[in-house]
């Protein structure tokens, strides 16, 4: 059976280290950029992503790509 892959959304997340525990452990929150076009190319994903961090306080640890889909038979 034939599957299509039928693209939703897509969003942008930047995980951001905002400080540390008293006892060690990093403290992250996250930054979700949403409505951004399924057919964008990852590398304009990346770069866009880098300009965002420079405009952040905190260090960027994590840049992620979220892409939803419904799945459908042919």
């Amino acid at each position: 059976m034939a599957v299509i892959n039928l693209p939703l959304a897509t969003r942008l997340q930047l995980r951001l280290k905002t400080g540390v525990t008293a006892e060690g452990k990093d403290i992250f929150r996250l930054r979700t950029f949403g409505n951004v076009k399924p057919d964008t190319v990852d590398a304009d994903l990346k770069s866009v992503a880098n300009g965002l961090a420079s405009l952040q306080i905190h260090v960027v640890n994590t840049v992620r790509r979220i892409d939803q889909a419904d799945l459908v038979s042919a």
